[in-house]
């Protein structure tokens, strides 16, 4: 299990494993909890037999400085294909990541440009039949509008076994007017 540690405002700054995570506990630096996961680390023993133990929640706010994560999240095949949910965005079938091509909607030989908004998802088969057309030319309709992540799913496609209730907390933070959220149900969340 990855913790999903925010800043005090309560924007994602990382996935952190649980050592980070108790390393937090243990300085005093844990603000506040979210979610209702929580993963027991089992210590030493005292001189009464009893033995310490650190309950960790799966998403931590930190004390420090507020900061919005930098960069953009990077375009490539991995973060393309979780951000359509391996479905071809042509035909609407669902695939292996092995089975899916990345298309640029304006084609690079027309002056498309290799960008999140030109970018989607497509099996071979549709990938090969719209060539170096657009979908328009080729008589093909997307069936999502491909966007640039937020931070909310720049952190989503960063991880691929999100619990629950981090998932709840992220998801909570898409955006609502674009068709792909609605691709994203909780039953897709690894486990």
């Amino acid at each position: 299990m990855l913790v999903l540690r925010l800043n005090k405002s309560g924007l994602p700054q990382a996935w952190i494993t649980l050592e980070e995570a108790a390393k937090y506990y243990a300085q005093d630096r844990v603000l506040f909890e979210l979610g209702y996961s929580k993963r027991v680390l089992r210590g030493g023993w005292n001189d009464q037999g009893l033995q310490s133990r650190l309950a960790l929640s799966s998403i931590i706010g930190c004390e420090g400085k507020v900061t919005r994560p930098c960069g953009k999240v990077p375009l490539n095949n991995r973060f393309l294909f979780r951000r359509d949910n391996y479905l071809c965005m042509y035909c609407g079938q669902k695939f292996r990541m092995t089975e899916l091509t990345r298309d640029h909607i304006m084609p690079r030989s027309k002056g498309g440009r290799d960008i999140w908004t030109n970018c989607a998802s497509a099996c071979t088969r549709c990938n090969c039949f719209k060539a170096d057309r657009t979908p328009e030319e080729a008589g093909l309709t997307l069936i999502a509008v491909p966007f640039t992540p937020n931070i909310y799913e720049r952190f989503y496609l960063m991880n691929r076994r999100i619990r629950i209730d981090q998932m709840a907390f992220l998801g909570s933070h898409f955006s609502k007017n674009r068709a792909w959220e609605t691709a994203h149900n909780l039953d897709t969340v690894g486990i």
